[in-house]
């Protein structure tokens, strides 16, 4: 993959620049989406509170066992094995490849990648996907799921409801992006309709691999225990919310080195633990591209990943922008 350059980057929006949009109404429905009954909604509450809430609580007493004894060296590995397992799999399946089609790569490939995003626990892969192709369909505009800027109430007050609905707040809308709309190719192809429909057995698989391998290792239940909490319920908690990061922080403040209709942003100290993802300018100017950090010096360990990849014959075209492409947007 040949290296890209570029010279000048400005900062980004201010507060002052933040427009005030009236929502959608809570009683209507987004483009492409359809609107959740009482039950369906009382549920999607339940869960969403459910998996945010217990890897928090987790995070907490994982953090306070290590206190006087620090973090163990099997712990320290079972936590960065799982993280990047799932991490990639977000960053590398989910979005690049199954929501842009930046690369095409080999059946068993696809199928790992959409396994190991499964595992993250932040959406089945073809709700995740949808949710993510509406989000470039509306970026920053109504009908944008997760956008900083369509809240309502000027001044902080009205920044910050922006950023927590962007962060997570908009887990809890009442309403399902539909897959129909946004992910028919999704759903035609099978073994993604399976690894979608098999979302709560890969939630149960992602909590119990850490306990199993700190079981293995430390041949102790203590040691499977601690494990579960670092590797499972703490790991799932911080890529959630690095990834809610790139949704928020990321449409919000940072530099904005190429035009765009939206006002994402670049985010260099995101950059190492979102593995590119938040070199978000970059990539909602160039969707499609496989290297989300195509300036010099943006550490982008996907593209890495992908480029690995395609050396080993598992993946092929893999899509960059153009030196042409990159003046037309600077």
């Amino acid at each position: 993959m040949q290296e890209i350059t570029k010279g000048t980057i400005t900062m980004s929006n201010t507060l002052l620049d933040r427009p005030h949009t009236k929502p959608p109404s809570a009683t209507a429905t987004a483009p492409g989406t359809v609107l959740l009954d009482d039950k369906q909604e009382r549920f999607q509450r339940r869960a969403i509170l459910l998996i945010t809430v217990v890897p928090f609580l987790g995070f907490l007493f994982a953090a306070w066992s290590t206190w006087g004894n620090g973090l163990s060296a099997v712990d320290a590995g079972i936590f960065l094995f799982m993280y990047m397992l799932t991490g990639l799999g977000v960053t590398v399946g989910y979005h690049r490849c199954l929501t842009h089609g930046s690369f095409e790569s080999k059946p068993a490939l696809r199928a790992f990648l959409a396994i190991a995003g499964s595992m993250s626990v932040e959406g089945s892969v073809i709700s995740w996907v949808s949710a993510h192709r509406r989000h470039h369909a509306f970026s920053d505009r109504e009908g944008d799921p997760h956008s900083p800027h369509l809240d309502e109430g000027p001044g902080l007050k009205g920044v910050m409801k922006g950023l927590y609905h962007a962060h997570m707040g908009w887990l809890f809308d009442p309403e399902k992006t539909s897959a129909e709309r946004w992910a028919p190719d999704l759903l035609k192809e099978p073994m993604m309709a399976k690894i979608d429909k098999a979302f709560l057995p890969l939630l149960v698989a992602t909590l119990a691999l850490p306990a199993l391998l700190g079981l293995v290792i430390t041949q102790t239940w203590a040691g499977a225990l601690s494990a579960f909490l670092w590797g499972g319920l703490a790991r799932i908690f911080l890529l959630h919310h690095v990834t809610w990061s790139v949704n928020s922080i990321c449409h919000f403040y940072g530099k904005t080195p190429f035009k765009t209709r939206d006002f994402s942003t670049n985010n260099w100290l995101l950059s190492v633990v979102s593995f590119g993802e938040s070199w978000h300018n970059n990539h909602h100017a160039f969707p499609t591209s496989a290297r989300h950090g195509i300036l010099k010096g943006q550490v982008d360990l996907s593209a890495r990943v992908i480029s690995v990849f395609e050396k080993l014959g598992w993946v092929r075209n893999v899509k960059l922008p153009s030196g042409k492409q990159l003046s037309s947007k600077s």
